[in-house]
């Protein structure tokens, strides 16, 4: 177990949408201790907070968003995996926009100016959510399942008919070390064709060669290449790293994703705060099960269990 953390100071980065297109600034302040990950959209009708929090999320294509009255911010899922996996437990998300900016499509950007702002432990122990039955949620052939273990652990699969994926299988072992050295820069990825179709239907207008993967039928049309031979596996953890943080809390257990994605990811979420007899709060020697929390706490919750 460990103390919480936000950030030492606040820091500011800037780009575009990947969907959208839009320029966007983005500015990360430390938050009090019990206050999770909170995003600040500013409007001209004025200030809006919007809590990265699963009661708040709203179906979309190809990204992970969050709204509160009519108030959307979308792609936030690189974002939360840096924070997540810097283990930054508090901290308000600034945008002046409605989308998160893409950076190079990676998580690396934002871990870096999480570096650059500094890491400071508060005074609060961080409570962690450990798993004591399997829970499990399919889609056909995909599926995600969390079971009980003794630290946090992902194993995840994905599926491509192309001669550069195929199958892909990787385990990540959670530490901040770990994710930083194999994890954050790995990059988004898409097929040519499909990127032309998105394109056609006014999606990925941010998108380019300096953001995504982009594959042709047979190569990387990238100039610089991969960053990992299988960055593409890579990516799919980072992104589930990013949707978890809509549960509230950090995880232990080990979480096995085939041939999955943000739906699925989010409906894991969903699932294991349905299931509360399948899940202790722990916190420092003390070990709880929270029965009187709501079906779907918030990050708060866990903060006061």
């Amino acid at each position: 177990m460990r103390q919480q953390q936000t950030l030492s100071q606040q820091i500011t980065c800037s780009g575009v949408g990947l969907h959208s297109g839009q320029p966007v600034a983005l500015t990360l302040r430390p938050a009090p201790p019990d206050t999770g990950i909170v995003f600040i959209r500013h409007e001209a009708k004025g200030v809006v907070s919007v809590e990265a929090s699963i009661r708040n999320l709203v179906p979309t294509e190809l990204c992970t968003a969050i709204r509160v009255n009519g108030t959307q911010i979308q792609t936030i899922e690189h974002v939360l995996s840096a924070l997540v996996g810097l283990e930054v437990d508090n901290a308000y998300v600034e945008v002046d926009a409605g989308e998160v900016p893409v950076m190079d499509g990676s998580a690396g950007p934002f871990v870096r100016l999480i570096r650059a702002a500094g890491i400071v432990p508060q005074e609060q122990p961080q409570r962690f959510l450990k798993i004591t039955r399997p829970i499990e949620v399919k889609d056909g052939d995909r599926r995600v399942v969390i079971e009980p273990a003794s630290s946090p652990r992902i194993t995840y699969s994905i599926h491509y008919d192309h001669p550069l994926i195929q199958k892909q299988t990787y385990t990540y072992d959670w530490s901040v070390s770990a994710f930083e050295e194999d994890i954050a820069d790995a990059r988004t990825f898409g097929f040519l064709k499909e990127v032309e179709q998105l394109w056609a239907r006014g999606l990925g207008r941010g998108g380019s060669l300096e953001n995504t993967v982009v594959l042709s039928e047979h190569e990387v049309i990238n100039d610089s290449g991969l960053r990992y031979p299988d960055e593409f596996v890579r990516h799919k953890i980072l992104d589930l790293i990013g949707d978890l943080a809509l549960l509230g809390a950090p995880f232990i257990g080990h979480l096995t994703a085939d041939r999955s994605g943000h739906a699925l990811h989010t409906k894991l979420v969903e699932r294991v705060l349905e299931q509360r007899d399948s899940w202790v709060v722990l916190s420092g020697r003390e070990e709880r099960a929270v029965h009187a929390a709501p079906a779907i706490p918030s990050c708060n919750v866990f903060g006061q269990a």
